[in-house]
């Protein structure tokens, strides 16, 4: 609901709307006056836009990315070639959803955060991503960016950035995609896993194999079907490329939430990725959001 602010353009005070009501002698509009000043406004975020759930989305990504839960310890992550396999070498790897040196984003992450902190420790490394954006070669680059990436990671305007494209090229087109086609938290989160591995694009690829197959609830279908045909559909995708021939971070975590008819990805979870087991409680995800530490 748009609220308009005092003072704005058409705002009213609420006196002014009161005493009319009164003078007309309106009960009724009286009462729906009180009625709407005493009622809280309806939170418009849902699934995985709410905060605890949208911090429930970066621990289960960080399982799958960095095999922990602490999502927030992943800004100084940095690693080359994580791959191990030279035609899928995607460079640096480094960040809380893994940017690349190869895709771009690890440029503009660098660049946005040197535009606020022009005294920081990766300006003199720009020159180099530039011209290795495209690559994954690492000239110009090497330990000295490692080094200067884990001094950054220090900085809570180098994590701003990170957290900025990784909400602005991830996670809110992903969700607000999913959430048009009628889904709940789990398929927000399938949504956004799949655009953290195969961008954009290729989440977009699944979900056109996914809809071949099955009707979104936005068009009338069943909505753990359509997620089951999306999931499928990944795992075909995950399986064209050598680095993703595991596809535990699906088999063992999102279909577990599916079979069990988690749509809502209610806490408590249960789920493994890459023979790691984990688990979420309220009580464990509370003391994370407040200290930082499960």
């Amino acid at each position: 609901m748009r609220t308009l602010r005092p003072g704005g353009a058409g705002a009213q005070r609420p006196e002014g709307a009161l005493q009319r009501a009164c003078s007309q002698g309106g009960l009724a509009i009286l009462v729906v006056f009180a009625l709407l000043c005493v009622l809280p406004a309806a939170d418009a975020a849902t699934g995985l836009e709410r905060p605890h759930q949208k911090e429930v989305a970066q621990i289960l990504v960080s399982t799958a990315e960095n095999s922990s839960r602490d999502w927030r310890a992943q800004y100084r992550y940095i690693e080359y070639d994580v791959e191990h396999n030279a035609a899928e070498n995607r460079g640096y790897t480094g960040g809380i959803i893994g940017f690349t040196s190869k895709t771009s984003d690890m440029l503009a992450v660098v660049r946005r955060y040197v535009a606020r902190r022009p005294v920081d420790p990766l300006t003199s490394f720009l020159p180099a991503l530039r011209r290795v954006d495209g690559t994954s070669s690492r000239q110009g680059l090497g330990r000295p960016f490692v080094r200067a990436w884990h001094r950054a990671a220090a900085d809570p305007v180098f994590r701003r950035a990170q957290n900025h494209f990784r909400d602005a090229w991830y996670f809110d087109p992903a969700v607000h995609l999913a959430q048009r086609d009628g889904l709940h938290s789990l398929g927000q989160f399938a949504y956004y896993d799949a655009a953290v591995v195969h961008g954009l694009d290729g989440m977009r690829a699944v979900r056109r194999h996914a809809r071949a197959r099955a009707d979104t609830p936005a068009d009338g279908g069943d909505e753990a079907a359509y997620l089951q045909a999306f999931l499928t559909a990944r795992i075909a995708f995950m399986r064209r490329e050598q680095a993703h021939q595991d596809v535990t971070r699906i088999t063992t975590a999102q279909q577990v939430f599916l079979d069990a008819g988690n749509l809502g990805l209610r806490l408590p979870l249960h789920w493994s990725v890459y023979g790691d087991a984990y688990g979420l409680t309220e009580a464990a995800l509370r003391r994370y959001r407040t200290t930082g530490h499960f």
